[in-house]
């Protein structure tokens, strides 16, 4: 609040008040940037290790002979595709025939139509004044079911934004993603030492009742101090400067209870530096040295596809440690570029250019399509694969107390188009994980044509606690199916 603004008022805002509100609130970067703890204050709930939730999308849809498998239910020999899966398909459930049916305000190219869709499944997207628009994207959602439990409520990384926008808040605005893995990583973990939770003795405890003995921390003195002098000027204010100043305390108080939190945090965080779990976090190999071995590494991810593998190991290895350190139970990763070159990756043919490949590989029909283009676009998709299949793999390699964290994380992986021609029919969707044991996977599940994509973010969501049985178009789309659920999941 501006204190000249009230000049005239019958009773201003004291200086004192405005310097004690702007002190705190100077302050407020960091503490968004610690969020929620694991456990709320004073609580005496004991824990176990979460569920984690993880979308790792890419770019340019997929080759759907070479990813669908042939027959149903449990899984043989999985797809040329999906081969790099192989010894972790008892961990997966492939879904098909998903479908997207959203509209475009005709404002959109069939990029951004594709994109904007992708991770909301509304029933309309388009732009406002040049900006995306979308309805809540379901990592966003899933922030708000399971977020304020750990630091950070959700993570978001990778290549993706403009056309590839795929993150929408719940006024249906567009997310920015970090692409830079060293700003990630310090936005993670910086002032904190990689520590893997016990939740073995989590699990044996409870939360204790005050972290500070009974006595109020500095900062939260501070808040009190605020409070009390906004609320005594409060009644002499006009009903325009008290709705504004009822915003203001709104916010002041959401600062004195994630102060709470960071406390709780900080002490849980420290009995976990004692005595830490099984498992031992690790900074990601080949991490860019400084910032202009990050910035090298940035120019040449579109155009060698080595420093492109390496940029996806990296940017995977990010989340799984976020993942195993309890930085945040929400993390998404949009990789790839549809503008990217893979020479060594295609082996057939001259053309290399990935959007190219895209449009020759694919048709209304697959017999009218190029087959050596769509022979390239195989081994583009079966080469991502591959960094999701090292991640997986590490997954399961992590000791969370007599479960791994692959077995406690539900993982969709995906694309942002069917196919590379802008096809929304019959979406990659695959899950790896089982969810904390609510997930039966093993298995290929084939719905009825064109369900919606929106009834697979419902089952997601249901498996993190959202109970409410609707997302997106699972209720409204023309091609509205099973009541807006996934059948045979869990």
């Amino acid at each position: 609040m501006n204190p000249q603004h009230h000049r005239a008022a019958p009773a201003p805002i004291t200086r004192r008040s405005f310097l004690r509100g702007a002190g705190v609130l100077a302050a407020l970067p960091f503490l968004e940037s610690l969020a929620p703890t694991v456990l709320r204050a004073g609580s005496r709930v004991p824990v176990k290790p979460p569920v984690r939730f993880g979308i790792y999308t890419v770019t340019g849809g997929t080759v759907t002979e070479s990813w669908v498998p042939k027959t149903e239910g449990v899984l043989g020999k999985l797809p040329s595709i999906l081969r790099s899966l192989e010894p972790h398909k008892n961990d997966l459930l492939i879904l098909s025939n998903l479908s997207q049916s959203g509209g475009s305000d005709g404002k959109l190219n069939a990029h951004e139509h594709c994109a904007y869709l992708h991770l909301t499944a509304s029933d309309m997207v388009g732009k406002l004044d040049g900006r995306p628009t979308a309805t809540q994207s379901i990592d966003e959602r899933a922030a708000e079911i399971i977020g304020a439990q750990s630091l950070l409520p959700a993570v978001r990384m990778g290549y993706s934004g403009g056309e590839t926008s795929f993150f929408f808040d719940r006024q249906g605005r567009s997310l920015p993603v970090e692409r830079n893995p060293r700003t990630a990583f310090e936005r993670m973990f910086k002032g904190r030492q990689l520590v893997a939770p016990n939740w073995a003795r989590r699990l044996a405890t409870s939360a204790p009742e005050s972290t500070t003995s009974g006595q109020r921390s500095y900062d939260t003195q501070v808040v009190d101090l605020i409070l009390e002098d906004a609320r005594r000027t409060q009644k002499k204010l006009g009903s325009a400067d008290q709705a504004k100043l009822n915003e203001y305390l709104e916010s002041v108080s959401s600062i004195e209870t994630r102060v709470r939190r960071v406390q709780e945090r900080i002490a849980i965080e420290a009995l976990d530096m004692k005595d830490p779990g099984p498992s031992n976090p690790h900074l990601p190999a080949n991490f860019p040295a400084n910032t202009a071995a990050q910035d090298q590494m940035m120019r040449a991810v579109g155009r060698n596809p080595a420093v492109h593998g390496e940029y996806l190991r990296i940017m995977a290895d990010l989340m799984v440690l976020a993942f195993q350190t309890d930085t945040t139970r929400v993390c998404s990763l949009g990789l790839g570029d549809d503008g990217a070159l893979f020479p060594g990756v295609v082996t057939v043919g001259y053309e290399h250019h990935a959007h190219t490949l895209e449009h020759h590989g694919n048709s209304g029909r697959v017999e009218d399509a190029d087959p050596v283009a769509r022979e390239g676009l195989r081994q583009i998709h079966a080469w991502y694969t591959q960094f999701f299949a090292e991640a997986v793999a590490k997954m399961a390699a992590i000791d969370e107390g007599g479960s791994s964290l692959l077995d406690n994380t539900v993982m969709l992986y995906t694309s942002y188009m069917s196919d590379g021609g802008h096809g929304r029919t019959n979406y990659p969707a695959l899950l790896a994980g089982r969810a904390g044991g609510l997930l039966k996977p093993g298995r290929h599940i084939a719905f009825q044509k064109d369900t919606p994509v929106a009834n697979l973010y419902v089952e997601l969501l249901d498996l993190l606690g959202d109970r409410s049985g609707a997302f997106g178009n699972s209720l409204t789309s023309k091609k509205a199916a099973y009541d807006g659920r996934l059948p045979g999941l869990v």
